[in-house]
């Protein structure tokens, strides 16, 4: 379970944030000031925080700030007042990873929260060799070879295939492996990923049968199985 971390002063707002992200599953805690923010960052490791700028006791630019300075890469979103045009340049600067301008919907903040814990997971350390079936992966070495025998991978689908092993068992949306393996935040043309996975299928899984790693999920994505 995410851990999603609010620092919001005003009450309504505070609380409507706190319900949507506990409803999606997220466990919630929730700062009224700067000060208690940046006190809750130390204490619950958050997985992302929603820092919104304007706060008692100390800004949400200085709470970005001194997380930053103190060496934390945890994901910040700022909440900024439209016309706060300077206030988002500044906490960009300063280390926040994206903002949002009030007013906003919920669906908005959500996908760019889940944009930013994605690039989050692709940006951990590299897995160093992985097997399955007949299949063996050196990422360390940049390698994979099938029944001992070397295959012809390019780094795409290395890297593609690394993203499928990290979350086996669960189904990836063609615009999720865009976001995170190709780098686009928006791209219409998920062919694109069609056609990659297309010819990784053909090296990894036995052409005789029916797919047994890669799965296609009907309408959803793909599930790698391995």
């Amino acid at each position: 379970m995410p851990k999603v971390l609010i620092v919001e002063d005003d009450e309504a707002m505070a609380t409507a944030l706190r319900d949507g992200f506990s409803y999606e599953g997220y466990e919630v805690s929730v700062a009224r000031d700067g000060a208690a923010g940046l006190k809750l960052v130390g204490e619950g490791s958050p997985d992302v925080i929603i820092l919104d700028v304007m706060l008692p006791k100390m800004s949400g630019l200085d709470v970005c700030k001194q997380i930053r300075r103190e060496g934390n890469p945890v994901p910040i979103l700022m909440l900024t007042a439209r016309g706060q045009e300077i206030d988002k340049v500044l906490g960009l600067k300063l280390g926040a990873d994206d903002y949002v301008t009030k007013p906003f919907g919920f669906l908005e903040l959500m996908a760019r929260v889940e944009a930013i814990l994605r690039r989050g997971s692709a940006g951990k350390p590299g897995l160093e060799s992985y097997r399955f079936g007949d299949v063996e992966v050196n990422f360390k070495k940049g390698e994979a070879r099938k029944k001992g025998k070397l295959l012809d991978l390019s780094p795409r689908e290395l890297r593609l295939l690394e993203f499928f092993i990290r979350h086996r068992g669960e189904v990836v949306p063609r615009e999720v492996l865009l976001d995170t393996v190709w780098g686009y935040d928006s791209v219409p043309l998920t062919r694109t990923v069609d056609m990659h996975v297309a010819k990784l299928r053909k090296k990894i899984e036995d052409p005789r049968a029916e797919p047994k790693f890669l799965i296609t999920i009907h309408r959803m994505g793909y599930k790698f199985t391995g």
